[in-house]
């Protein structure tokens, strides 16, 4: 084994070059990551796992991140796809902040659970619509992509056959209603806002009484992150977007990225999963996360670039968000009575 290297090199007595990294402008999208609803989620595991500690139980993962969700587990979190894989318990229940089909908290209710519903308050909107118009006795189109949880959340609120799921402009020109006179839609709220404004098209051309939704269907959150990422694909070499794989609107940002004018988009987990193979030679590099990504895995990648290359970060800023949802009734009602008797 050769001897360690001095600071300067042995045989000239000169010291070394230092590495030269290549420059990197790192455009960093605003607002990324965390959204109100997720907060919302992710706050309510926290403080059922603070006021009761653990096993807190968790239908699904709470937001699909798997940052998130490794994290919650180590606090004590139990994360189950169903309810029968919860023994007998007095250990709060929480539903994910996608929502879930009404059976699920009946079962909880028959099973006398203490269930904390964390679904995000835009979900929830959603839900309501389709219930109002099935009372008023519209067919009811859902817009979205099937086996995410939020869909089958929503397809459950109502008895089977009452909603359609449509997830192309295809599927549109091959919809036969009851009564095309009789029909209103609504959206998955994590959707391409592009994709989705193209079906609606074909919806509203082939169905013109067709029933909108009040207020669109896509979050705010979505929309913000996506129009930030059209801002910045033009102008840079590649794009990161912090997600997991199963995050819907995680992987709608790395599409727009594609169709905005990016030549290479990645969707990572963490630092590690980059691909820098497809990295070689960039100048400049957008950063975005999705709504269920939380913050320190953004700067845990501007780190893993800095390691590389010469940074040089510079935040281009769209809209901006004040949203905040309150925690579940049960959670805030005991936090009010744990600050009261300590008083």
């Amino acid at each position: 084994m050769p001897p360690a290297r001095d600071a300067t090199d042995a045989a000239s007595g000169v010291a070394p070059e230092p590495q030269i990294k290549p420059p990197l402008q790192i455009l960093l999208c605003s607002p990324r990551g965390f959204c109100a609803g997720v907060v919302r989620a992710v706050d309510t595991v926290e403080r059922a796992l603070a006021l009761y500690g653990a096993p807190v139980y968790v239908r699904h993962e709470i937001v699909h991140n798997r940052y998130v969700v490794e994290s919650l587990k180590k606090k004590g979190a139990i994360f189950v796809e169903e309810l029968d894989e919860i023994p007998d318990t007095t250990a709060p229940v929480v539903f994910s902040a996608h929502g879930v089909p009404k059976s699920v908290p009946e079962s909880a209710a028959k099973r006398n659970f203490f269930a904390l519903d964390a679904t995000c308050p835009l979900v929830s909107k959603v839900h309501r619509e389709a219930e109002v118009h099935h009372k008023r006795g519209l067919e009811i189109v859902l817009i979205g992509h099937a086996g995410h949880p939020e869909v089958e959340g929503t397809m459950g609120q109502l008895p089977k056959g009452a909603i359609t799921l449509i997830e192309t402009v295809a599927d549109v020109e091959t919809f036969t209603p009851r009564d095309p006179a009789k029909l209103a839609y609504v959206t998955q709220t994590t959707l391409s806002i592009d994709d989705c404004t193209d079906i609606i098209a074909a919806l509203q051309r082939r169905f013109p009484q067709i029933t909108a939704p009040h207020k669109e269907d896509i979050c705010y959150a979505t929309t913000n992150r996506q129009e930030a990422v059209k801002t910045v694909a033009p102008r840079v070499d590649a794009l990161i977007v912090v997600g997991s794989p199963n995050s819907s609107n995680s992987k709608r940002l790395q599409e727009v990225a594609l169709r905005n004018g990016c030549p290479h988009a990645q969707l990572v987990d963490r630092a590690a999963d980059i691909d820098w193979s497809r990295l070689g030679g960039i100048r400049t590099l957008g950063l975005t996360a999705g709504a269920s990504a939380p913050e320190v895995v953004v700067e845990e990648i501007i780190d893993a670039f800095a390691a590389r290359f010469d940074v040089a970060v510079e935040t281009v800023s769209g809209a901006t968000e004040s949203m905040f949802f309150p925690l579940p009734r049960q959670l805030r009602e005991l936090d009010k009575a744990a600050g009261t008797a300590a008083e």
